[in-house]
C-alpha cells in the first residue's frame, strides 16, 4: 500500500516506537491521529510534526475509548487505512518473590493493556478499513501490532508481559484468515531490546548483560527509527501478512 495520502492510526503515540512510527508515517505523506494517555507529551512531541497529525487521549484497555478514537480519525480524515498498535506496559513482578505472589490486579492491567487493547484496536480498525474502496491489489487496509521478543524467551519478572506479547503473535494468523476477504493484512513485529521509556525502566545491569550475551550484532539496542522503518516496509509490500518478524538484532 502506497503510504502517501492513506490515514494511520496510531496507539502509543506519545513516546518510543509510537512515536517514532508517527514521524516516519508523516514523512511519508500519511494523515496520522495519534493516541496516547499522556495526552500534554501527545501535545509536545506529535503535535509539532504538522497540520497532518490529530492527537486524542486514549485508553486502549478502554473499549469506547479506541472505538470513540477510530470513529474521530474517520470524521477527521474521510477513512482509516493504517493502524499500528504500540501501546503497551511492562508491569514486572515475579510469579513468587519473598513468599508473595504476582498480585492478580497487576496481570489484568498487563493482559487488559498489551493483549485487550490491541485487539480493541484491531476490531474497530478493521471495521472502517473494510468500508474502502480496494487498491488495484484488492488492498484496504494494514494493521501492524507491536509484539516483543519477550514472547519466546522473557526475563525474570515477565510472566504477565511475556504472556501478553505471546498472544498478539498467536492471534496474528486468525485474524489475518478473518480479514482476508476484506483485503486487509495484519502483520506483528516482535522487537527485541530497544531504547524507549519502557527499557530504561529495566535495571542497567540486567539490559547490559542481553547487549553483552544474548544479542548478536550489533552490540547494542534497538533505535526507535529502526522499528518505525520496517512499520513502513510492512505498509508498502503487500506481500507481507499473517507473520511475525523478529526485529532483534539476533538475540538468542
Amino acid at each position: 500500500m502506497e503510504i502517501k495520502n492513506t490515514v494511520a492510526f496510531v496507539t502509543g503515540a506519545a513516546s518510543g516506537l509510537g512515536l517514532a512510527t508517527c514521524k516516519v508515517l508523516v514523512d511519508a505523506g500519511a494523515r496520522v491521529m495519534a493516541v496516547d494517555l499522556d495526552e500534554a507529551r501527545l501535545a509536545s512531541e506529535v503535535l509539532p510534526l504538522g497540520d497532518r497529525v490529530r492527537i486524542q487521549k486514549v485508553d486502549v484497555s478502554d473499549e469506547a475509548s479506541v472505538k470513540a478514537a477510530v470513529d474521530a480519525a474517520v470524521s477527521e480524515f474521510g477513512a482509516l487505512h493504517v493502524a499500528v498498535n504500540c501501546a503497551g506496559i511492562l508491569g514486572p513482578c515475579k510469579t513468587l518473590s519473598k513468599g508473595e505472589l504476582f498480585p492478580m490486579d497487576l496481570w489484568s492491567r498487563v493482559i487488559a493493556i498489551n493483549l485487550t487493547g490491541t485487539f480493541h484496536v484491531v476490531r474497530y480498525a478493521s471495521q472502517a478499513m473494510s468500508r474502502n474502496a480496494p487498491n488495484a491489489d484488492g488492498e484496504r487496509g494494514v494493521i501492524v501490532n507491536a509484539s516483543s521478543g519477550a514472547a519466546w524467551q522473557g526475563q525474570m519478572g515477565q510472566a504477565a508481559y511475556s504472556a501478553s506479547k505471546a498472544a498478539v503473535i498467536g492471534m496474528t494468523l486468525p485474524v489475518a484468515r478473518d480479514l482476508a476477504q476484506y483485503g486487509i493484512r495484519i502483520v506483528a513485529v516482535a522487537p527485541g531490546l530497544f531504547e524507549t521509556a519502557m527499557s530504561s525502566g529495566m535495571p542497567t545491569k540486567v539490559s547490559q548483560n542481553i547487549v553483552d550475551n544474548v544479542i548478536l550484532f550489533p552490540h547494542r539496542m534497538g533505535q526507535a527509527p529502526e522499528f518505525a522503518g520496517l512499520v513502513r516496509h510492512i505498509v508498502e509490500n503487500a506481500y507481507l501478512n499473517a507473520t511475525t518478524i523478529s526485529l532483534d538484532a539476533g538475540a538468542r
